[in-house]
């Protein structure tokens, strides 16, 4: 019995580190960055380039309520000049699955001209849309273009990576359940995040690059 305490016992403590340190690290992002992230457009410094984030499809093919947010905040972006492309970057593993297709189509929708929205078919998770960013497009500052409970992982991301990045909210409307299940989610994404950074610097899919003619930068 005594031996079943003590390992209980051990388990027990080994879950509230766990526990504390990535509540730790939330907090230790989220106060470094957090002068890095706007509220509004209005707010947002120029940069060169949006990056919108892939955040699912339904089965018919249509945007997700949290994408099609985000890719209406990246055209605000663009149509009040602080922005002159988009990279819109998600995944495209499936002939039937096609996140940057359907992001720049709602984007054209909205006003934005074809020639000025940039697909990125490899963007299968935040670490990899970032890295691709620099390596494939030649992106060295951007807006990051995301939900609350996703913008310092981003900004994070995006610095270690060598990216200049601020972020802005697109939060536009109550995502309910949806939300509460992305807001779990991102503590662990966040530790996976630093354990990319800092121990495993995994490659993403990359090939030759495809650098975004630009005309201005901050």
């Amino acid at each position: 019995m005594r031996v079943l305490r003590r390992l209980f016992l051990l388990a027990a403590a080994s879950g509230i580190a766990a526990i504390g340190l990535i509540l730790g690290l939330r907090f230790w992002v989220e106060r470094r960055y957090e002068s890095r992230i706007y509220e509004t457009v209005e707010q947002v410094p120029q940069r060169p380039v949006a990056l919108v984030l892939g955040a699912g499809l339904w089965p018919d093919g249509s945007l997700t309520p949290i994408l099609a947010d985000r890719v209406a905040t990246a055209t605000e972006l663009y149509h009040a000049g602080k922005v002159e492309k988009l990279l819109c970057s998600g995944d495209n593993r499936r002939p039937d699955y096609n996140e940057p297709q359907a992001m720049k189509d709602y984007a054209v929708r909205l006003g934005v001209p074809q020639e000025d929205v940039v697909l990125d078919y490899a963007g299968r998770r935040t670490y990899d849309s970032c890295y691709r960013a620099r390596a494939i497009f030649g992106v060295e500052q951007l807006v990051a273009v995301t939900q609350r409970f996703h913008t310092a992982r981003s900004v994070y991301v995006c610095q270690s990576l060598g990216i200049d990045a601020v972020a802005v909210t697109a939060n536009r409307r109550i995502y309910s359940s949806e939300q509460v299940i992305w807001k779990s989610r991102e503590y662990l994404a966040l530790l996976l995040a630093w354990w990319d950074l800092n121990v495993r610097h995994p490659l993403p899919i990359l090939g030759e690059p495809e650098p975004i003619d630009l005309t201005f930068s901050d």
